[in-house]
């Protein structure tokens, strides 16, 4: 019998003293993490939540958020966090798909959950410092099996309806484990994160991590690459994590910043999305600080591959499949693919999630009888066996006929001086089916040069992968980890408003 919270529950009596978080203006030690979530866990049941329930959680990442999850997972409910950014539409949708019988959102947040949980008469918690809390007697922990669904995480839905992922209560607990496996984490470890912590990332390979090894995590509730910097300083920071668009911003807001800053920190991991060879090239020289990419998703448990810490990271490459894991690059026959050939990856192990809520059939389409995970990505080992993720099978390109890998023309953008940001994207093109379109965003003041950007690629790309339509914007759409919105660019007013081989800025 398990429980999420029980790395929590081991550092409470063995090491109850150290800090556990960090927040803007507060601290808890492990003994007061415990506490709060177990009189949070108490609170719940008081108010009739059985286990198996479900429980929605809005909320940024503070130690608030820590404490109603662990609290959730005391009470042996199943935790369902969502996007701070959700409009009611959306609350609504995850409400009724998930059947959730409690909303809890944070003080500080608009009024969607308030008004989607209204419509569905489901009833509401504010998530304050002072969030209800119940005496109930030390230990009060629920028991639960290994594969008992423990959270169920919405995928983007990127192609129809968000599906709810079910992570288990092993998927956590292993998570966690890899993860201090992988960073060689321990109690004097101090991990630092703009993350959201509703989000598979924060969550599990960076929250379950620390509390597994016992060190302590800071959080910063809205990333701000000078404030992250502040708290790298602050709380000496000796693991940080963030997505490719945080390293990039930290990159060009840095200017006090040397390395002397980066002294304690022992490892950057970088996740999310693919790291542009420049940006980790640039970061290393600048501060000497290497990052190492991994790779994972939401189904995954946020695991399955990470580059080796005494190898050093391989840029262009998220490193070879973590421990209890294995990571398969196979033909469209199910034929594991040599080194240097394109296929799907797909990843087997104590993460991989137990399928997808009240959807057999996807679930059915997604894992195999033998529990592997088609994950619908597109990579590529080499001789030494580490994975390069090449995109998104949804995201290749077809051009007249060839094959058009985003993630190589953007490597391709971001060496342009000027470029701070690129995504690339196919448009409908009646003549070649899809033609390769770039929307870039340049440092402010500068004006880019489009049709000298264009030659410029020339020079280093094969023809039919030079995009013929440019767009220069002031910011690229987001989602809430930082990571680029691909799906957000309307690929139509791109068409209509651009012929190929033109190019048109803001």
């Amino acid at each position: 019998m398990a429980n999420v919270i029980d790395p929590v529950r081991r550092h409470s009596d063995t090491t109850p003293d150290n800090i556990a978080l960090r927040g803007a203006d507060s601290t808890l030690t492990y003994r007061q993490l415990l506490t709060a979530a177990v009189r949070y866990s108490g609170a719940l049941v008081s108010a009739g939540l059985s286990p198996g329930d479900r429980v929605l959680l809005a909320a940024p990442s503070v130690p608030e958020f820590v404490i109603a999850y662990m609290g959730v997972q005391a009470a042996g409910c199943v935790v369902v966090p969502v996007n701070t950014m959700s409009t009611r539409p959306e609350i609504e949708y995850v409400l009724t798909d998930a059947g959730v019988s409690l909303a809890i959102v944070w003080h500080e947040l608009g009024p969607a959950v308030g008004d989607a949980a209204a419509s569905l008469d489901v009833p509401v918690w504010t998530l304050t410092p002072d969030a209800p809390t119940a005496e109930v007697a030390p230990g009060s922990v629920a028991d639960r099996e290994l594969d008992e669904t423990a959270a169920i995480l919405y995928t983007s839905g990127t192609t129809g309806r968000p599906k709810g992922a079910e992570l288990t209560v092993g998927n956590f607990l292993s998570g966690g484990e890899i993860g201090i496996e992988c960073s060689r984490g321990s109690t004097r470890d101090r991990t630092g994160t703009a993350l959201p912590l509703f989000h598979v990332f924060g969550q599990a390979s960076v929250m379950m991590a620390t509390f597994t090894g016992g060190g302590s995590l800071s959080l910063l509730a809205r990333f701000d690459p000078i404030a992250m910097l502040d708290m790298l300083r602050r709380d000496r920071l000796t693991i940080m994590a963030g997505v490719p668009t945080m390293w990039n911003a930290m990159l060009h807001a840095a200017d006090g910043a040397n390395p002397q800053d980066f002294a304690n920190l022992r490892i950057a991991i970088s996740g999310g999305a693919s790291l542009p060879g420049k940006v980790a090239r640039e970061f290393e020289s600048r501060f000497g600080c290497t990052i190492l990419e991994g790779y994972g998703l939401t189904e995954t448990t946020a695991f399955g591959t990470f580059n080796d810490i005494d190898r050093g990271g391989k840029i262009g490459y998220t490193g070879r499949a973590v421990p209890r894991t294995e990571v398969v690059v196979m033909d469209h026959d199910g034929v594991p693919c040599p080194p240097g050939t394109v296929g799907e990856v797909f990843v087997r192990g104590a993460t991989v999630m137990k399928g997808y809520w009240n959807r057999p059939s996807d679930t059915a389409e997604a894992l195999s009888t033998e529990g592997w995970l088609r994950t619908g990505d597109l990579g590529e080992t080499d001789a030494d066996g580490d994975l390069r993720i090449v995109d998104r099978a949804k995201d290749l390109i077809i051009r007249g006929g060839y094959n058009v890998y985003p993630s190589e023309v953007e490597e391709v953008l971001y060496s342009y001086p000027d470029i701070v940001e690129a995504a690339v994207v196919g448009v409908p093109d009646d003549y070649y089916g899809e033609e390769v379109a770039a929307v870039v965003s340049t440092a402010p003041g500068v004006e880019l040069d489009t049709a000298q950007l264009t030659e410029w690629a020339r020079e280093r790309l094969s023809a039919y992968k030079i995009p013929r339509i440019v767009s220069v914007v002031d910011t690229l759409p987001k989602g809430s980890t930082g990571k680029i919105l691909k799906r957000s660019i309307d690929r139509t007013a791109l068409r209509d408003s651009t012929r190929p081989a033109e190019v048109h800025e803001r």
